[in-house]
């Protein structure tokens, strides 16, 4: 048995089918995590949602900003561009049945023994791995069952503290931030939500994984940052975005093996 955690695929449906037969997948044995961001941008969204929902128990899925964007315009709070490449999910047949299953998605999953846990863009700095993971299953339960409240108050970017949280909404906000948008942070902790380059050392900017390089944490795998190229410097923390809709790769992360594997993205 083996587990894959893989980056964001965004609907490079193509590229996934390639990357797991570059890795012998074996969906009777083996399992797949998804760091978020399954679709939009690339040619495929449609294919890439219907296969990874039919892998069952054999995928672990968690939402990305480009899946929570699509999940907001199904229910009127957002518009997408052609850009986004979702015409074809948006007319599918099956179209209720794959906006319920995305919506019973969580923000993040933590294994049973706490030792791995996956997130799509990152854990906020002033949180412990406990208020994270309780923070994100708030968002999750109140998604699965009136998604509507949340999508009425999910875009914006403040409070760009979890301290300034003052009301319900905003902490759903905030932890949707933290949990899908997330990159850079500045040195007090509060969230910047505008930068999407790679880390350079003479700006304030601290990316958000360097604040938990002296804090507790299991081993952590996040996806949603492509300028990293799959690099982070903190020792257990896993970058996994490596640009797959962009030209570049598609990586997974054996767990058990602890080694990369990397195929073409769109070409």
């Amino acid at each position: 048995m083996a587990t894959y955690v893989i980056g964001d695929v965004q609907g490079c449906y193509g590229a996934l089918l390639r990357l797991l037969e570059h890795i012998s997948f074996n969906p009777d044995v083996d399992q797949l995590w998804f760091c978020g961001d399954l679709i939009a941008r690339g040619p495929d969204s449609l294919a890439t949602l219907n296969f990874i929902k039919s892998l069952g128990s054999n995928a672990k899925c968690i939402l990305g900003n480009h899946d929570l964007h699509f999940l907001a315009s199904q229910f009127g709070f957002s518009k997408l561009k052609p850009a986004d490449q979702l015409q074809q999910l948006q007319q599918a047949a099956n179209l209720a049945e794959l906006i319920d299953w995305l919506l019973s998605l969580p923000l993040v999953y933590q294994t049973a023994n706490q030792q791995y846990l996956m997130v799509h863009a990152g854990l906020a700095p002033e949180w412990s791995v406990a208020e994270a993971v309780k923070a994100a299953d708030i968002v999750s339960k109140k998604l699965a069952h009136q998604p509507e409240k949340i999508f009425a108050t999910m875009y914006g970017d403040t409070p760009a503290l979890w301290q300034d949280v003052t009301t319900e909404q905003q902490q759903w906000r905030f932890t949707i931030n933290a949990c899908t948008r997330m990159r850079f942070c500045l040195p007090s902790g509060a969230l910047n939500l505008q930068e999407k380059g790679c880390p350079q050392p003479q700006t304030t900017l601290v990316p958000w994984y360097e604040f938990w390089r002296t804090k507790p944490h299991p081993e952590l795998f996040f996806g949603h940052w492509a300028a990293l190229d799959g690099f982070s410097p903190v020792p257990g923390i896993h970058a996994l975005d490596t640009g797959c809709v962009w030209g570049n790769t598609l990586t997974a992360y054996c767990i058990e093996r602890q080694q990369r594997y990397s195929v073409a993205g769109i070409t």
